[in-house]
């Protein structure tokens, strides 16, 4: 168990149960510093030294303190809020806790809190992102599943609005975002199943609507035009696909001529169904055919160590999207906002 961290020289915790409710006044009390430095620190002002602002956040956190944020709004317009509109879909395997754990490491040290707004509150995803800024719920707005011509973007590049996107997007003015390099998975994940002696590969694609979908598109074109290899890309099923619908597809396919013995999966969901649709045609894994998936967790791995799996560290996207969006919001013209993630590639010799 860790040992509580201990207060400085001249630091009595103990004060707040004298007091009640913990204000400015008891951290400033407790610190040794004045109210307007406590205010400043925790408002994280370059002018305070790093080491003040430390203590004085954890000083904050250790009595409980929370701020008034009706008075800070009236003070500064802000909320301190940052605001996330999350999808609904269930294909990737703990997407939006990983996102968003992410980004509360990012906010961890800061005033900022993180307040889910999913998509259902509202009809359309751009009436959402209406709702948050003509309500003024939040100083910066993080959100997912991007568009080549996403309407949120173009609704909050026009306002001026705060915001970064976990995605790309193919409007000609720069704009935050991070995004995962979804051409070089597709690449090597068709080039892993070729060089394991694969004869036709099929790739399920997310829906043609995300600019994701282009993206493993193209990286998983070129490698198979590069070997020559023949190829398959399904209409009838997608990333959004029910699973026991995959699966079905899966078997029946499998019962045609000239079906793929090699899959590349975009999702850990969608190599399970694949599996489970093989398996129902009597196919085994590794012997008869091969799967080259995206794992944003562990599943896979512990579940089916025969995968080849391709890493997207979502907690790792989720601390960037956090920590690039406070960017955003402290300097309007803040540049150098946008970052591509490369796949973690691990494949076992041999």
């Amino acid at each position: 168990m860790t040992e509580p961290s201990r207060p400085q020289r001249g630091e009595n915790l103990d004060i707040t149960h004298k007091r009640g409710k913990p204000t400015l006044r008891t951290i400033a009390t407790i610190a040794g510093l004045a109210v307007t430095t406590v205010s400043r620190a925790l408002s994280d002002a370059p002018q305070i030294s790093l080491e003040t602002r430390q203590r004085v956040h954890r000083i904050a956190r250790e009595i409980g303190y929370l701020p008034d944020r009706a008075a800070q709004r009236l003070k500064t317009g802000r909320t301190n809020v940052i605001a996330i509109l999350l999808d609904s879909h269930e294909e990737v395997v703990g997407f939006s806790t990983s996102i968003m754990y992410g980004i509360a490491k990012a906010l961890k040290e800061t005033s900022y809190h993180l307040v889910v707004a999913p998509n259902f509150l509202s009809t359309t995803d751009i009436e959402a992102a209406e709702y948050i800024i003509r309500n003024h719920l939040a100083d910066g707005l993080i959100f997912t599943r991007t568009e080549p011509l996403d309407a949120r973007v173009r609704l909050l590049l026009e306002t001026g609005f705060p915001f970064i996107c976990h995605g790309r997007t193919e409007f000609s003015t720069p704009h935050p975002y991070v995004d995962y390099d979804n051409f070089t998975f597709a690449y090597e994940a068709a080039r892993r199943l070729i060089a394991k002696g694969r004869k036709k590969v099929m790739v399920i694609l997310p829906p043609k609507r995300l600019t994701f979908c282009q993206h493993i598109l193209h990286g998983f074109m070129t490698a198979v035009r590069e070997a020559g290899i023949a190829y398959e890309v399904p209409e009838a099923v997608d990333l959004d696909t029910p699973a026991d619908v995959m699966r079905d597809f899966i078997r029946n396919r499998t019962d045609a001529p000239d079906a793929p013995d090699g899959f590349i999966c975009p999702g850990e969901v969608s190599a399970l169904a694949v599996i489970s649709g093989m398996s129902d045609a009597g196919r085994i894994l590794a012997v008869d055919y091969d799967i080259v998936a995206k794992e944003t967790s562990r599943l896979l791995t512990q579940l089916q160590p025969k995968v080849d799996t391709i890493h997207e560290d979502l907690t790792a996207a989720g601390e960037d999207l956090g920590r690039m969006l406070l960017q955003r919001i402290n300097n309007p013209d803040a540049e150098d906002l946008q970052l591509l993630l490369p796949p973690q590639i691990n494949f076992p010799i041999g």
